[in-house]
């Protein structure tokens, strides 16, 4: 706000006249809310529909600031004041039973309690205590002068007991749930308690609500009513069943329900009102050149195309055909979740090229996350800056070998040369050799400037001189640098700006969606904002956190109700998967997860949620990377035998320490089923001893000293011995050639073996799920912090 000269501006403590205006029109509201509820003696627990009647009534109700008019009539002073007769607030009405499902035997009509008058619709607000529902009617039937409740004893009311509600969706028309409220009964009250969650009926046919809304500014948008709807409840597994009633335990008892609170609706609804609060982005040309922002956005995209001398216009040559081009719009945002800029972006439809005729080969490098992490750990512990640079319109820049031809983009066709083509010079996003031409390009250049690629990791360029090391590693167009040699590095971002067009970030916090935060302790990295916007997404922000990723004791197959929305489920999946880049604590759940992403079932979407319940309870968590005064390799390997009940196959476990960071993890099912917890074990050590020798090939390239021979740590006796002695027996000699390599390092003293126990065993948490104490533990020893707030 400050950017546009707005001040925040707020009221000192307890000084309610400092905001008299507001403050007295709440004591208004609250005033006529409390004649509205004594005067029929309606129970407290709807308190908030008597404040929306308040507010409806008063609106409707002349003012002497006004002139004797209304709020009402000066709003719309077309419309009708009352279009439905008002009734008194508090009586019994008779609302018509519209359940299809009704009998000739049934009541016609429900008996209900009158609670004031829909926002969108032209009926009554009814709430029906038989059913524990609210109803919108415009059949219904009052009797003013009958109260529902004779006294207020009639009503028990415990302020200990909280009852917590949520929204269910019916087949024909929604309606909200909430507990029924307490028939008078001469017995004293009885606190029940029920199971926490309840399986949804399989008789019912799932139901997802769709929205639609007009093409306007998201903050004019505002969640739409429950409209009439029948007796009959639909329960899905997208939504939120009622939570237990819990006694002692302070909470809203009854939040309004037009106003509804995420634990009220469904999951498709949640992400429904996560995307209002968020930049509109459009769905056709024509949408986008009628935003402003957006047109600016693809004027300065074909800038950039016509600068860099894409394409030339010619008359598309005989035998030869064009393909398509789309524009795809994208909102970038900053770490905190601002709005950055508005990006559009001109992308071929590659999908329609040939082989080997506008395409040959298309392989290009990215750098792997374990480099990455590397390189930071590198930087933390030698107190090395982080710089990071940017490459705008990388793709443009790389030299097309093949004769394409693509259409004139949509929206932008030149004036006079309509029927042309566009013959391109360089690549273009979209296009399969794109990202190779555009690595190409880049390996050349900054080659000539005396950097060297690295064999380990073709994305890692290193340079050696007198002054000390320079370190680059480049996904697609996002670099960081980082090393000893400060002149050099200066150089090298002079030299890049020179031959590309690269924006200067500074230094590094925000790479491929991790937050990269830096102090005195160290370098954190971490992906709170990714986290967050996953639970909104998802309507699981208002869950309860949950202490473990995966449940104890609970072993998913592929057996069981086939989940309704298998896209969804691959797509959450995927998601969390990602997330594992810098949250190895959930990186066994996602992995099992990730097994059943061809027919998911509800189990395993009910585990998917305990996940989101986990990261809910710490979003902010991440791996922190400090200065430990030494360069050792350490990895700890784990195996969970025959932990699979599908097929009785392995899970292996492994984390790597370099320098005593974290900079690589996994949790992995073996391809083959072993006869024994040894075998298991031995086939864990000898995958994680294929990622310790590439890390300390990596950093032998680099030029860094290490101290050999790795330390692989493993709490079974057998596998050790298995691994140290040239041992074949029955036990052994069907296990692959390819796991004994293990053998051949340690002879070689690359790598050292170590028994740990079991309770000290880092790698239990890549097998097998935990008690939430386990977790925290092995969080801690990971190197795992928070250093944010609760959400």
């Amino acid at each position: 706000m400050l950017q546009h000269g707005i001040i925040h501006q707020t009221s000192c403590v307890d000084t309610p006249p400092q905001n008299g205006v507001a403050e007295r029109k709440n004591r208004h509201l609250l005033e006529t809310a409390r004649a509205l509820l004594f005067q029929m003696n309606v129970p407290k627990q709807f308190w908030a529909d008597a404040v929306s009647t308040s507010c409806f009534l008063i609106n409707r109700m002349p003012s002497s600031v006004l002139d004797g008019k209304t709020p009402y009539q000066c709003l719309f002073p077309n419309k009708e004041l009352f279009p439905i007769p008002p009734k008194i607030f508090g009586c019994t009405c008779f609302v018509r039973n519209v359940n299809p499902h009704r009998t000739k035997l049934d009541p016609k009509s429900l008996k209900c309690i009158f609670l004031g008058y829909s926002r969108v619709q032209k009926g009554y607000r009814c709430f029906c205590p038989s059913t524990g529902r609210y109803l919108v009617s415009i059949d219904v039937s009052f009797h003013e002068n009958t109260p529902w409740s004779s006294s207020k004893t009639d009503i028990h009311e415990d302020n200990d007991e909280i009852l917590i509600y949520t929204v269910t969706i019916p087949e024909t028309t929604p309606s909200v749930t909430i507990p029924n409220v307490p028939i008078p009964d001469p017995r004293p009250p009885v606190h029940l308690v029920y199971t926490r969650r309840h399986k949804a009926p399989d008789h019912h046919p799932p139901v997802t609500p769709v929205i639609t809304y007009p093409n306007t500014s998201p903050a004019s948008i505002s969640c739409p009513e429950p409209v009439p709807a029948s007796s009959d409840l639909v329960s899905t597994s997208d939504l939120d069943l009622p939570i237990a009633l819990r006694k002692g335990t302070r909470s809203c008892t009854h939040p309004i329900s037009s106003f509804v609170s995420y634990s009220q609706l469904s999951s498709a609804s949640c992400s429904f009102i996560a995307s209002i609060d968020s930049i509109s982005v459009p769905k056709s040309v024509k949408e986008a050149l009628s935003h402003p922002e957006w047109r600016h956005a693809m004027v300065e995209e074909m800038n950039a195309l016509d600068l860099n001398g894409t394409w030339d216009l010619v008359d598309l040559p005989t035998g030869k055909k064009s393909i398509g081009c789309k524009w795809v719009f994208a909102v970038k945002v900053n770490p905190d979740g601002s709005v950055a800029r508005l990006k559009a972006r001109l992308v071929a439809k590659g999908y329609a090229q040939t082989y080997g005729v506008d395409y040959s080969d298309t392989f290009s490098p990215v750098a792997k996350l374990t480099s990455v992490r590397l390189l930071i750990s590198l930087a933390a512990t030698h107190g090395w800056h982080l710089h990071q640079l940017d490459i705008k319109n990388a793709f443009l820049h790389g030299d097309l070998q093949e004769e394409v031809y693509i259409e004139q983009p949509p929206g932008f066709v030149a004036q006079g040369e309509y029927g042309k083509v566009c013959q391109l010079r360089k690549s273009l996003y979209g296009l399969k050799q794109s990202p190779r031409a555009w690595f190409g390009k880049f390996s050349q250049s900054i080659e000539r400037f005396g950097m060297i690629k690295g064999q380990s990791d073709h994305s890692v360029f290193y340079r050696q001189t007198k002054a000390g090391i320079t370190l680059l590693v480049v996904y697609v167009d996002d670099i960081v640098i980082t090393g000893s040699d400060n002149a050099g590095i200066l150089a090298l971002k002079n030299f890049l700006h020179s031959q590309f067009q690269t924006k200067d970030l500074g230094s590094l916090k925000y790479f491929l969606g991790i937050e990269v935060t830096r102090s005195k302790k160290g370098i954190l990295l971490s992906q709170r904002k990714y986290v967050l916007d996953l639970l909104a997404e998802t309507g699981k922000l208002g869950a309860k956190p949950s202490t473990t990723p995966m449940v104890p004791n609970v072993q998913l197959t592929q057996e069981g109700t086939p989940f309704e929305d298998p896209e969804r489920y691959r797509r959450l999946v995927g998601k969390l998967n990602y997330l594992a880049v810098t949250r190895p604590d959930i990186a066994y759940s996602v992995s099992v997860v990730s097994q059943y992403m061809s027919s998911p079932t509800i189990d395993h979407w009910a585990a998917v949620e305990h996940i989101l319940c986990y990261l809910k309870g710490a979003p902010g968590r991440g791996i922190v990377y400090q200065n430990h005064d030494h360069m050792r390799i350490e990895c700890f390997a784990d195996a969970d035998w025959a932990g699979s009940k599908d097929d009785r196959r392995s899970t292996s476990g492994y984390c790597v320490f370099v320098g005593g960071n974290l900079v690589s993890w996994k949790s992995k099912k073996q391809n083959v089923v072993s006869r024994s917890s040894a075998e298991s074990e031995y086939r864990a050590m000898a995958q994680s001893a294929c990622e310790i020798i590439w890390i300390s090939h990596l950093l032998t390239e680099l030029g860094l000293k290490t101290s050999m021979p790795a330390k692989l740590w493993c709490d079974n006796q057998a596998a050790i011995h298995i691994a140290n002695n040239p041992v074949f027996h029955e036990r052994t000699k069907h296990i692959e050639v390819d796991c004994h390599f293990i053998r051949e390092k340690i002879q070689k003293g690359l790598i050292s073996t170590g028994y740990v126990k079991t309770g000290e065993q880092l790698g239990d948490l890549f097998t097998k799920a935990l008690n939430g104490i386990r977790v925290e533990y092995l969080c801690n020893k990971l190197g795992m912090i928070n250093i944010y707030a609760p959400t």
